[in-house]
Parts: C-alpha cells; structure tokens; sequence
C-alpha cells in the first residue's frame, strides 16, 4: 500500500513537471533580403546583429542577425533565388523548426560550389541559446564549406540546431538544382 501511495505521488509530481515545461514560441515578422542587400517589397523588418555567429569565420558578409518569425503555413518561410553578377546566386532554404526555435540558412552560391552559407534565422530566445549558436553556427558553417553539401555531422551539444541548420542548408541546395 505504501508502495502505491509513493509511486503515485511520484507520477503526479511528474506530470506537474511536464505540464510546466513551456516550449520555445517563434513571433513577430520576419525580413526577406533580396539580392541587392534591400528588404524585399511587402517584408517587414526584423531585429538584426552586426554580431551575427555566421560572420567571420566562414568569410560570410554578416550584417543581418537572427530574426524570431512566424514564416508562413508549415513554418517553411520564404523561398528565394537570385543571381548577382559574376554568375554567383544566393538562395534561402526553409525555415527549419526545431525544438528550440526556427533555423534557416542562405546559401552562396558561384556556379554550383558553395562559397558562403550565412545563418538567418536561429534560436535566440534565453541566453543558453545565444551560448550554443554562436560556438556551433560557426562550425556547422565551416563544414558545410568543406563538405560542398548538407551531409556535415552535428555539433555536439547543438543536437536540434545542427539537425534544423542542416534540413534548411539541404532544402536550399535542392532549391539551387544541386
């Protein structure tokens, strides 16, 4: 009897626990860059970070930070391909939802050979997130770069963004006909 009374104080307690755990929630608009570096037309604006963990290590042009956006039905987002001169393109992958927020990457693109992949949306809500992304952006950046393709290995201890980053580099690269 004993044993029933602790063991279901014990699954009460969990399902306590459980029910008070509140999921990271992705809000307000997100930015859509065009080819020129100009928001594109009907797009609003989001928050932006010179600081961005995509800037520097991978040669990246940075500038534009995570943006926390509801995308469109299905958390895809906006898709986007677009040619600059010299036969380079840029095009945006899915938004990858994850258990911690939305990741989406924009590839670069000089012919079919990836020269930049910038991160445009990722998980930025507490501090912990900020921690991981701004270690793991870098290296899942770098080893895009090397692979030449979205079958890189995850970061470890950045499990849900590098699974998000490499479903988003993927459906960007499909995009591009690669």
């Amino acid at each position: 009897m004993r044993r029933a009374a602790v063991s279901s104080a014990a699954t009460a307690a969990g399902i306590i626990l459980l029910l008070s755990l509140k999921p990271h929630q992705a809000a307000g608009p997100t930015a859509v860059i065009s080819s020129d570096g100009s928001d594109a037309p009907g797009a609003a604006a989001g928050p932006s970070d010179a600081a961005s963990p995509s800037a520097g290590a991978t040669g990246s042009t940075g500038g534009r930070g995570p943006s926390s956006g509801a995308t469109g039905p299905g958390g895809t987002g906006p898709s986007s391909a677009a040619t600059v001169a010299g036969g380079t393109r840029k095009v945006i992958g899915n938004a990858a939802n994850t258990r911690y927020g939305l990741v989406q990457v924009e590839v670069t693109l000089s012919g079919s050979r990836i020269t930049t992949v910038d991160v445009i949306k990722y998980p930025t809500e507490d501090r912990r997130d900020r921690e991981i992304n701004s270690s793991a952006l870098p290296l899942l950046n770098q080893e895009a770069i090397a692979a030449q393709s979205a079958g890189i290995d995850v970061v470890s201890g950045a499990t849900f963004t590098s699974q998000g980053y490499i479903r988003s580099l993927q459906s960007a690269l499909d995009r591009a006909g690669r």
